[in-house]
Formats: structure tokens, sequence, C-alpha cells
């Protein structure tokens, strides 16, 4: 059995509503974008060719942030409608994670309500900041405590900086080279794995401490600087109840997503544990089958390649 948990869709509807294929886009959009709004045989075709057996779906929500509040929240209900669809067309291979309006959280928990408890969704996965806001504001705390009520997970997703970051530190490089790095070149992975961070540091865990959060691409570096930022943390908020490792070891889930060679993962591997651990691949930014080489290629027991690749999730996502 092998289940893949950070792989993505779009809708028509939503690239008509949001203009997603504009310069927010990662680079390769239009290529992939046949295989983003395929929720259907075609999408299976490639997961049997890389031995997948269940996706978990989540849409590539890029350009929601140029919506009013009001808008936003009926354009992804109806994605979210439209995952429910595929899932009930083809059950035993793909599953749903809810995308929420993180403008109005509000109705974001509404939503996320009724994805979770109508449609069965297994989660939701929220995109980096919103308004150049993290999510440890707490504005969005409503949002975390409902996850946590519903018992589902939240899996926190990389998105393209905010534009005042995007000048600072990405600017006057040529051609693509600023852009390239201020997404999957450095600046996702770095801001979310700042991101996992201010959310242990505002104690969000001690107001919530079942809720689990997921975050890919073998911990977005926070495996090969977690024992640092512990210790430098250690006195950051006189009011935590533990270490910052004890909290990523305790609250925090890490995915191999669009991540295929053997360092990072090893050290991921030793960090995280293999108990935390699960495999992703990041369709169709990434193509199965050079995920499907990579897992291949891991020195694992049985039992360890089995967690990895599904039982964790399984256990995680009650699948």
């Amino acid at each position: 059995m092998t289940i893949t948990l950070e792989e993505h869709f779009v809708t028509e509807s939503y690239l008509k509503a949001t203009d997603a294929e504009e310069a927010s886009a990662p680079p390769q959009f239009q290529q992939l974008k046949s295989q983003l709004l395929d929720l259907g045989e075609g999408r299976i075709a490639a997961m049997d060719e890389a031995g997948i057996d269940l996706q978990l779906l989540s849409l590539a929500a890029l350009g929601v942030d140029k919506l009013d509040p009001s808008t936003a929240t009926s354009v992804l209900h109806d994605a979210n409608d439209e995952l429910a669809a595929a899932v009930r067309t083809y059950p035993t291979r793909f599953g749903g994670f809810a995308t929420l309006n993180l403008n109005d959280p509000a109705e974001a928990v509404n939503e996320l309500e009724r994805c979770i408890q109508t449609f069965g969704f297994k989660g939701a996965m929220l995109n980096g900041t919103v308004e150049g806001e993290f999510l440890d504001q707490s504005r969005f705390f409503p949002v975390f405590e409902a996850a946590d009520a519903l018992g589902v997970p939240i899996y926190l997703h990389p998105a393209p900086p905010p534009k005042t970051v995007q000048q600072a530190y990405f600017s006057g490089l040529p051609g693509d080279a600023g852009h390239l790095l201020s997404i999957a070149g450095w600046g996702w992975h770095a801001e979310t794995g700042l991101h996992i961070l201010r959310l242990i540091v505002s104690g969000l865990f001690d107001c919530l401490p079942n809720l689990q959060i997921v975050i890919g691409h073998m911990g977005e570096g926070l495996p090969y600087a977690l024992a640092r930022s512990s210790q430098v943390l250690a006195r950051s908020n006189p009011g935590l109840k533990r270490t910052v490792a004890d909290y990523f070891h305790q609250n925090v889930h890490v995915t191999t997503s669009g991540y295929f060679t053997q360092p990072p993962f090893q050290c991921a591997l030793e960090v995280v544990g293999i108990d935390r651990l699960m495999y992703s691949v990041d369709y169709p930014f990434s193509p199965n089958t050079k995920g499907r080489t990579f897992l291949d290629a891991l020195t694992l027991s049985e039992q360890d390649r089995a967690k990895l690749t599904h039982t964790n999730a399984e256990t995680l996502f009650k699948l």
C-alpha cells in the first residue's frame, strides 16, 4: 500500500475566478495544467504507473489572495464541492483536504466543519501567510481550534511571499532567479520552517496539545536546524511548558514531498524519526515516477517502509 499526501489539483472555475496562472504560479504551471485539472482516469493512470494506491488531494490555491473575502469563500466552497465529487467517484483512490478562506476565519471554521462532517475530508491544507500575517495571530486560532475539535490534522503548505518580502529579499537578480528563489528554490521552505517555529513559540500547542500539523519537503529545513533553534529559543516565551524540539516531536509530522535525495531523508529520519515521516510526491509539480525511484532506493526495514508508505498516514488521517 502506498499513500501520498501533498498532491494537487485545480478546477476550471477556480482558474477563471482567480487568474491563478499569472506570475505567482510556479513556472511549469501551464505545462502541468492538464494534469492539475484531471481528477479522473488520467490521474489514476499516473498513480498506477508509480504504484500509488491513494492520493489525498489539495487545491493548488494560487491567486485566492486577490479575491475579496466573500468571493473567495464562494470560490473555495465550489472547489471543495468539486473535490468531494471526485472522491465520491473514486473513493478507494482519492481523499481530500479542505481549502479554507482564512481572510474570514469564522467562515473558514464553517467550511472546515462542512468538509469534514459532510464530505469526510481528512483535514485542511493551509497555504502560507494571510495578507502578510502568520497564522500564530489570534484571529486564526478558531481554525486550529476547530481542527483540534474535529480530530483532523492541518497540512501547512508554502505560498509565494508577500510583496514586501519579495522586494526586499528576491529582487535585483537576473531573469527569473529572484522569483525562483522566492518559491521552490528557497523562500517557500525557509518561510514554512519559520512558520512552524512561530506557531510553537506562540504557545499554540500548549492551548491545543493534541493538534497535529503536517509539513512537506522533508521538513522545510527544520530537521537540520532543530537542535540549534530549540536551544536558542529556550527562553523565547517563558510560559512555554516544553522545549521547541519537544513540541516539534509531539505535534509535527513530515512528508517527503518534492525532495528525492538521500541526505535530507537521512537527516529527517534521524531527527524526526520514522513514526512521524510519511511519503508524498507533490504531484504533478514532481512526477510520481521520480518519487517511486527515490522510494525504491531507500534502505529500510519492511516495518519502517510500511510506516513511511502507509501505516503512519492511515493512523494520522484515520484512513
